[in-house]
């Protein structure tokens, strides 16, 4: 084994540094993992730009990423899952298991999840990571590890989906087509969804979306009021939404949100925006439209992978952008400022495609 650990380090705002870091020792119950692809998410380039996400702040040197696949290198002791070699993909929080929210079930909402890359816990952009067997997923051979890192923003679009209570016949609306409001739009699709309705800024990323499946987009404008586009999205969906699911977390997304979406419909909020916000309750309240959080994703890795190894699912499409991981701090600058048209920047611990079986 190689003792080379490049490591993509956080030191504060505005500060990324490529160091080297001892390759870690396991316990019983965890694995050793050679990582290959890490993606670049929007709370990653958030850490780097502001120091900071809500209540979760970079107080000391933090290693970034979490979106990310790789090959067990080494097992614990106690692990019965996995074997070297392997290929898998790694949800990336792990939970205490103790207390009652991993006992019924939400352990996302465990407070005492260590996450990776959010304070004060490390990420796994670096060559070798050791994470609990429990939540590392193996990926069948014709499953891309490109595909396996994509898992974990794909698991949130089931997350919101589920929370949303999508179904067959289901009229959805989509605030935002950034990478989140892209895999929602998938996994709605899936599940049944027969009209989608994408909105953004940018018309490149509404084109995007309607390749991907999407029936209607609606290109919105600064300035644009959330009643007038509520009555827009009716007019070129001709009908209201049963869901709508907010991907931007902006006020003014999340205002339209509430008004667009029918009487006795449901709205979920996945984007994190600003820790207060006006929002018109009233309405909501009189039409009896369910207002439901989203808080990252829980036991949804293993139906993100089955609609990826099924081909229900294509995410391929997302990755825009690739780079080695000497290459960190280009490919963050191309993801902050969307370089090329950039959706998901992938960034390769290992040379692409070496840890694939079946070519591609």
């Amino acid at each position: 084994m190689t003792k080379d650990n490049l490591t993509a380090v956080l030191h504060g705002i505005e500060d990324m540094r490529l160091e080297q870091r001892p390759i870690p020792d396991i316990s019983a119950d965890e694995v050793l993992v050679a990582m290959d692809s890490v993606g670049i998410c929007g709370s990653d380039v958030h850490y780097l730009t502001k120091g900071r996400i809500g209540h979760f702040v970079v107080t000391k040197p933090m290693v970034i990423g979490h979106e990310s696949a790789g090959v067990v290198a080494k097992v614990g002791s106690k692990v019965k899952n996995l074997v070297v070699g392997d290929r898998i993909a790694i949800e990336p929080g792990v939970p205490c298991y103790k207390c009652d929210h991993c006992k019924q079930g939400s352990y996302n909402l465990c407070p005492d999840m260590a996450f990776c890359a959010t304070p004060p816990y490390d990420g796994n952009l670096t060559r070798y990571y050791k994470h609990v067997a429990d939540f590392c997923f193996k990926l069948p051979d014709h499953v891309t590890m490109e595909e396996g890192a994509l898992l974990e923003p794909l698991s949130v679009g089931v997350h919101a989906c589920n929370r949303a209570g999508v179904g067959l016949g289901s009229k959805v609306l989509i605030l935002g087509a950034g990478p989140i409001g892209l895999v929602t739009l998938l996994v709605a699709q899936s599940m049944g969804a027969t009209k989608i309705l994408i909105t953004d800024l940018v018309q490149q990323r509404l084109d995007i979306a309607k390749e991907l499946g999407a029936t209607h987009t609606l290109l919105m404008k600064p300035g644009d009021t959330a009643e007038d586009v509520a009555d827009r999205v009716h007019q070129v969906m001709g009908v209201e939404p049963d869901q709508s699911i907010d991907c931007c977390g902006a006020e003014s997304t999340t205002r339209l949100a509430i008004f667009a979406t029918r009487s006795g419909g449901v709205v979920v909020i996945v984007g994190m925006g600003p820790s207060e916000m006006k929002l018109p309750l009233f309405n909501a309240l009189a039409r009896e439209v369910d207002i439901r959080g989203v808080f990252r994703y829980c036991n949804d890795y293993s139906a993100a992978l089955a609609l990826v190894a099924s081909g229900r699912v294509n995410i391929k499409r997302l990755v825009t952008h690739h780079f080695d991981i000497t290459e960190t701090a280009k490919a963050f600058e191309t993801a902050r400022f969307g370089t090329g048209g950039a959706i998901k920047v992938m960034i390769h611990v290992q040379p692409r495609n070496s840890n694939n079986p079946v070519k591609f």
